[in-house]
């Protein structure tokens, strides 16, 4: 497993900017975005993958995970 699929990864539409802005809460600030949204995830994609790079030759610990099971509640205990 890749160590960038434990980032959640947001493309979405912006009204506002009208067009796709790409997002990765709790690693980057900012983002990307365009008009094409593959094209932005992709771009969104090796943007995790840099950041992830930076930490590391940093020596900087990585952020909390924000996809997965590493993140999301135990559905259990919130029964």
């Amino acid at each position: 497993m890749k160590e960038s699929t434990r980032y959640a990864k947001i493309v979405e539409w912006s009204e506002e900017d009208q067009c796709y802005v790409g997002r990765a809460p709790g690693l980057i600030h900012g983002g990307c975005h365009g008009d094409d949204e593959r094209a932005v995830f992709d771009e969104l994609c090796q943007i995790v993958e840099e950041a992830i790079a930076l930490y590391k030759a940093d020596g900087k610990p990585l952020p909390p995970a924000t996809s997965g099971r590493l993140h999301a509640p135990d559905r259990q205990s919130a029964a």
